[in-house]
């Protein structure tokens, strides 16, 4: 069975990125990308409308990280390392089945720069060759078409689609499901 360990924090680098832990400094930043309508449109999830939820927020995934159960990185440039400009992220994590969903978002005027692109193959790479993860997969509405650009472009392939299979905003949405399998 999978033994996740993040201690210490894998803070995660490229010449131009810094994915570093969250903290609550970061939730009046998180507030602003959570409460997004263009950023929140995918997202099952409501508006983060105030300092507190984003601090709530920034607590389950510090929860999430002690019981192992995910890991969540801010996103920050590295030229400003304090300043979240998003985040990405392993959760769901299925011991037993070797198994987590990435998730990330990204403040809008930072998209069509490959910035998540580049996070995301250091993400998968501490995934696939730290975790020793077998697959991951990541769900999305399929109107989300970035992101389905995104997961394709970083190796993923689409393997079902659940029609109507929860409710957002007044109607039923779909659900298409990627999954990527370990180089190794």
């Amino acid at each position: 069975m999978l033994t996740p360990n993040f201690t210490p924090f894998p803070v995660l680098t490229t010449a131009r990125l810094l994915l570093r832990q969250l903290t609550l400094r970061d939730a009046p930043a998180v507030m602003h990308l959570r409460s997004n309508p263009q950023v929140m449109q995918y997202i099952n999830r409501p508006l983060t409308l105030t300092i507190n939820e984003a601090e709530e927020w920034i607590t389950k995934v510090e929860d999430n990280l002690v019981n192992t159960g995910g890991i969540m990185w801010c996103i920050c440039l590295r030229e400003a390392p304090l300043e979240h400009v998003g985040n990405i992220g392993l959760w769901r994590i299925e011991k037993e089945n070797y198994r987590a969903e990435i998730g990330y978002m990204l403040e809008p005027a930072l998209h069509g720069q490959g910035i998540m692109s580049e996070a995301m193959q250091l993400v998968l790479h501490y995934g696939f060759h730290c975790m020793q993860l077998h697959s991951i997969e990541a769900q999305l509405d399929p109107r989300n078409t970035a992101s389905g650009a995104l997961l394709r472009k970083g190796g993923f392939v689409q393997e079902g689609l659940f029609k109507e299979n929860y409710f957002m905003c007044g109607e039923f949405s779909d659900t298409a499901v990627y999954s990527i399998l370990s180089p190794v």
